[in-house]
């Protein structure tokens, strides 16, 4: 019961990260002009990553399961990335995601950069660059750039 628990409560830990990203950037966009596309992705928040509370990614989906078995794991990931519309897996690559989604992903990455003590700006330039292979001169790098200048304190470099 305990172990159910801390798993229930790290899935609503992190989607409410997600979320307050996503308000945060929301009004933001909606200040600047872009209405219709910040109460999109304030609404995306408030059902970002529901797919976690249900089947195999609920029973499967987290980091004791990674360490006990790891097929289960990935399959429970796979899953997740095939179902979420904020995963550049879903689209068939990132340079096919629509900008909504790109948004969301960018407040995600923020959220999970947080959770792990990591710097956001950091990851997308070194890591992400590499993992969905899109260049730091493309509109996908731009896009969440601007995003990111939105979301965080200092501006993203």
């Amino acid at each position: 019961m305990e172990l159910q628990q801390e798993r229930l409560d790290k899935i609503i830990r992190h989607i409410n990260h997600v979320k307050d990203n996503c308000i945060l950037l929301g009004e933001k966009l909606i200040k600047n002009g872009e209405e219709d596309f910040g109460r999109k992705l304030i609404a995306n928040g408030y059902i970002h990553d529901n797919s976690k509370f249900h089947g195999i990614e609920w029973l499967y989906l987290h980091a004791d399961v990674k360490e006990s078995d790891k097929e289960k794991f990935e399959l429970a990931v796979q899953v997740h990335l095939n179902q979420n519309e904020h995963h550049a897996e879903f689209w068939d690559g990132i340079e096919n995601m629509p900008r909504i989604y790109l948004a969301e992903l960018s407040c995600d990455v923020k959220a999970r950069s947080e959770e792990f003590g990591t710097s956001v700006e950091e990851w997308i330039k070194n890591k992400a660059t590499k993992k969905y292979k899109f260049s730091k001169n493309g509109r996908v790098y731009k896009e969440i750039k601007e995003f990111m200048d939105l979301l965080l304190e200092s501006s993203f470099k």
